[in-house]
């Protein structure tokens, strides 16, 4: 695969993470105020409305393009939703630290 290619990829995949992220904060910040939300930590609304929201996000984008959903790309969708969760909660600095302290470098 073309290095161009996998950071296209990359750029979309950062961009559908950005998206979900900012869509879970609104939903949170408008519910939880809501009766019963409001007894639950905000952190657990987040993940939990995460855990709905990206394999909802995955159906609906393979119904667009026409892609047949396989069983890894619903797991991926659950793995992606951990990672949106901590963008809406913490921000891309704690996902920015994280990838730090993996000691990654360009080139290597």
């Amino acid at each position: 695969m073309n290095l161009e290619i996998l950071l296209q990829y990359a750029t979309y995949g950062f961009m559908v993470i950005g998206i979900l992220a900012a869509v879970v904060s609104i939903i949170t910040q408008v519910t939880k105020e809501v009766a019963f939300l409001n007894r639950i930590p905000t952190s657990l609304q987040v993940l939990v409305l995460s855990l709905i929201l990206c394999p909802v996000a995955l159906v609906a984008a393979c119904q667009y393009f026409k892609i047949v959903i396989t069983w890894y790309m619903v797991f991926g969708s659950f793995i992606a939703a951990f990672v949106v969760a901590l963008v809406a909660m913490g921000g891309w600095e704690k996902v920015r630290e994280i990838w730090n302290r993996t000691k990654f470098k360009e080139g290597e």
